[in-house]
């Protein structure tokens, strides 16, 4: 699914105003409408007090627009209307002569603290005070209201955008509505899916308010959300006639003393995603661990007995290499995976110590091959690409080191982003459960068994991280949030892959 920029929101709206020759406030009653009605299934004309808070632009007369379908359909409603400013939009101005038309239930005016309503839990809000178009903070008394709606404890709805959060830019000591639900217009925002953002987000839901489809399937956008449709789309069939050679030769290089399970893990994974055939390099010690938790893995050392890799050589020509996970600081590490990216061509995972060596000798940046894959959790991507003032700026730097080392940045989070090429492909699959050690060793494995069998770096990160995730929300269903562990991840990948064809259940009556 795209995800449409503040702009791009705004010329779709022309497009749409153009291509059906209609003014631009049948849109605002169409938006209004398509939501009422998403209200309205559910509701289905229940005894409950509504109140909806609108500003003065067009946000506002979408809430005004709403507020006279409800009136209609005999739905109790308290309409009021945030005076922030002296000036109204035209379209705002033209719904509330319709509402006016329609019931002499006329809003209230909000013009300080002291017009404050009461609000009790058992209301529902609906939020239609500020749109995509803010771009700086709420005076003091209207953030304050925002601060009385939050604690009301009532069931909020924002309609498009909660209110006080701006779409592209995050503002200083905002106080943000933090609704129930966010029923956002065709498309869902960037902002909902950053950390900095997403703290006031429930949940959303998208509207489809019927934008024009030929500017929606011909803009470029610049961020895209990938759930279980774009995930179909990247997956690869396996042919009849094939064998393991057909499906690639992973290694992997991980581990070290009291670490091996690292290694265990992203081997396990490599294997499950699909992986044909699996070698791991460790330390001598390690060897016995590898071989009694997965029988399927060939393992071979280094030929030092200590607890750590001194040295990183292999007679092997395997088709992709994850490092990291597991391996340690020690000098002599360091010395060892020097030596090894001096002399690889080899396609590259890196995740854990492979990225804090690198952050910490910046010029191995130089050696890694094109196209690379880099899985930073937030604090290996600090020491990387260097602090940030917020999450807009964490992605232009983001995007700025993928272009200068021409590599792909896994950013791990609750949406984990993958960053290329100036495009930022923003996972919808995970949950809190997977906030446990070992995880991001499993998507190490699963990444670079992708990469094995033939995926490109590009699609076997997004396809890898969206894997990942779906496993971990099919698992949590059998072990809840915090019994979920990284190995249970593994074990639940091929119902991931069944799932990706799956039919969804039927609803009962």
């Amino acid at each position: 699914m795209k995800i449409l920029s503040k702009d791009q929101i705004y010329a779709a709206d022309k497009a749409t105003e153009q291509a059906e020759n209609i003014p631009s406030f049948n849109l605002m009653e169409r938006a209004g409408g398509y939501a009422f009605h998403y209200l309205h299934q559910r509701l289905q004309n229940q005894p409950v007090a509504i109140k909806i808070f609108c500003g003065t632009g067009n946000n506002g007369g979408d809430g005004l627009v709403i507020a006279r379908n409800l009136i209609e359909n005999g739905y109790t409603v308290t309409t009021y209307v945030i005076n922030y400013s002296e000036t109204r939009s035209k379209d705002f101005l033209d719904a509330l002569d319709a509402l006016k038309s329609k019931t002499k239930n006329w809003p209230h005016l909000i013009k300080s603290e002291n017009d404050f309503p009461v609000l009790a839990k058992e209301d529902l809000i609906i939020d239609c005070i500020f749109g995509i178009g803010i771009n700086r903070p709420a005076e003091a008394w209207v953030q304050n209201l925002f601060k009385q709606i939050n604690e009301s404890r009532a069931y909020i709805l924002a309609i498009d955008v909660p209110s006080g959060m701006a779409i592209d830019r995050l503002l200083e000591d905002e106080e943000v509505i933090r609704p129930t639900v966010v029923l956002t217009f065709q498309t869902p925002k960037l902002v909902f899916f950053l950390p900095q953002g997403g703290k006031y987000i429930n949940s959303w839901e998208v509207l489809d308010i019927g934008l024009d489809r030929n500017y929606l399937n011909s803009v470029e956008t610049k961020a895209q959300l990938i759930g279980k449709t774009e995930a179909q789309q990247m997956y690869k069939p396996r042919a009849k006639f094939s064998h393991k050679g057909t499906y690639g030769h992973s290694l992997l290089i991980a581990g070290s003393y009291g670490k091996m399970g690292a290694a265990v893990l992203c081997s396990k994974a490599a294997l499950s995603s699909g992986s044909g055939l699996v070698t791991t390099y460790a330390t001598r010690q390690g060897l016995p661990i590898l071989q009694a938790a997965a029988p399927e893995i060939m393992v071979i050392t280094d030929r030092h007995n200590g607890d750590f890799l001194e040295e990183i050589k292999f007679d092997l020509d395997p088709d992709v290499i994850g490092i990291g996970p597991g391996l340690g600081m020690a000098r002599p590490t360091i010395s060892a995976f020097k030596n090894f990216l001096e002399q690889n061509k080899t396609q590259l995972v890196l995740d854990a110590d492979a990225l804090n060596m690198l952050s910490e000798y910046s010029e191995l940046l130089d050696l890694l091959p094109k196209y690379s894959v880099l899985t930073p959790h937030p604090k290996e991507l600090e020491r990387i690409i260097g602090s940030w003032d917020d999450d807009f700026d964490k992605l232009a730097k983001a995007e700025a080191f993928t272009e200068k080392y021409n590599c792909i940045l896994v950013l791990k989070d609750a949406h984990t982003i993958i960053v290329f090429e100036g495009k930022y492909y923003v996972n919808n699959s995970g949950n809190p459960g997977m906030a446990t050690g070992g995880s991001g060793d499993v998507l190490t494995g699963i990444i670079t068994g992708l990469i094995a069998q033939d995926y490109d770096p590009l699609t076997a990160a997004i396809f890898g991280v969206y894997m990942h995730g779906r496993a971990a929300d099919i698992a949590i269903n059998h072990t809840g949030y915090e019994g979920l562990t990284a190995g249970v991840i593994i074990e639940f990948l091929g119902q991931a892959y069944l799932d990706l064809f799956s039919e969804p259940e039927k609803k009962k009556n």
